[in-house]
């Protein structure tokens, strides 16, 4: 019974959207948005009294001075007033912002939301101000400043330098922001590639200039022209490292010391070092006729662009013979 009794109701509401009834259902309709009309009429003159959040607009000294933090941009406060008003405040329709005056920059960093209340009467149309609920409006600013900066290349990810030279169209860039950041940028100012090409380029490509926030730049991107880079070379003095040695045994190497010939930038010379090289001698090399060993390079730092060994082999010897003036 239950069953057919849900069938029964199902039937009497879907058959006149199939027979000749089907305008019933208009009328319904019609109907229902008129009562929800009138209902929402109703409901909008009434007085309410709640909470909302008051828009601000802030005035300051903005030729010399920047807000380092994002500024409140509303206000919470308690109101009374029409359905109406509350509605056109909530959808931001005409709704003017109270004006908030910042004086005595850049020492002052508060406001205490009580100074608001002549602003908030004067601009709320139609409402009441009951109470602030903010207490304290913080607010950061810095003073506003230029600073021109050259240009270089920033070096690779290891901090080793690139193996090309760059000139830059412009050769240099004026930054506005926070006095504050630009006096930490760094002069010149490193300019990141989006993706370093492998040897040179006489062609030139576009590079964006970046730039910490809220600092601006004259232009956005600079031209790039990048050229090839001379190496330089110098000649380290290298002990190489045994392996494989025979233990307790006394020996000698001649020379003690093998010349390694190293290329490499100049901003990388001041990082290198005989430490920075290593040789390896392995006793299982040894060759027997002439007791001569071949020293082999250790792989290198990144900052080291080539490297090689100016002594092909090294004399071994032992304790049964006399060991040579310039050996270990």
């Amino acid at each position: 019974m239950p069953l057919q009794r849900a069938r029964t109701l199902v039937r009497w509401f879907v058959q006149p959207l199939s027979g000749p009834e089907r305008s019933f259902w208009r009328v319904v309709t019609s109907c229902l948005l008129a009562a929800v009309t009138l209902w929402l009429l109703n409901a909008l003159n009434k007085t309410y009294t709640t909470r909302i959040s008051y828009p601000l607009r802030w005035t300051y000294d903005a030729d010399h001075f920047i807000p380092v933090r994002p500024l409140d941009e509303a206000v919470a406060v308690q109101v009374t007033g029409r359905g109406w008003k509350l509605l056109r405040n909530t959808l931001g329709l005409e709704v003017r912002p109270a004006e908030v005056v910042v004086r005595r920059l850049p020492i002052s960093r508060s406001l205490p939301a009580s100074a608001l209340r002549p602003a908030l009467i004067g601009t709320m149309e139609g409402l009441q101000l009951n109470a602030i609920l903010t207490d304290t409006l913080y607010f950061e600013f810095d003073r506003l400043t230029e600073r021109r900066l050259q240009l270089r290349l920033s070096p690779a990810s290891d901090g080793s330098a690139l193996p090309f030279a760059a000139r830059f169209v412009p050769e240099s860039v004026t930054f506005r922001g926070p006095a504050t950041t630009l006096n930490a940028l760094p002069n010149p100012y490193p300019v990141h590639l989006p993706q370093a090409p492998a040897g040179s380029t006489e062609g030139s490509i576009i590079v964006p200039i970046g730039g910490p926030a809220l600092v601006q730049t004259d232009v956005e991107q600079v031209r790039v022209k990048l050229q090839p880079r001379p190496l330089l070379t110098r000649t380290l003095p290298v002990v190489p490292e045994p392996r494989n040695f025979p233990a307790n045994r006394r020996f000698w190497l001649r020379p003690a010391a093998v010349p390694v010939q190293v290329e490499f930038f100049a901003e990388d010379s001041a990082l290198l070092g005989p430490g920075q090289v290593r040789v390896l001698l392995d006793y299982r090399q040894l060759h027997l006729p002439d007791s001569t060993l071949q020293p082999v390079l250790m792989p290198l730092p990144a900052r080291v662009r080539g490297a090689r060994i100016l002594t092909p082999t090294v004399r071994f010897s032992t304790a049964e013979a006399l060991p040579p003036a310039d050996s270990l």
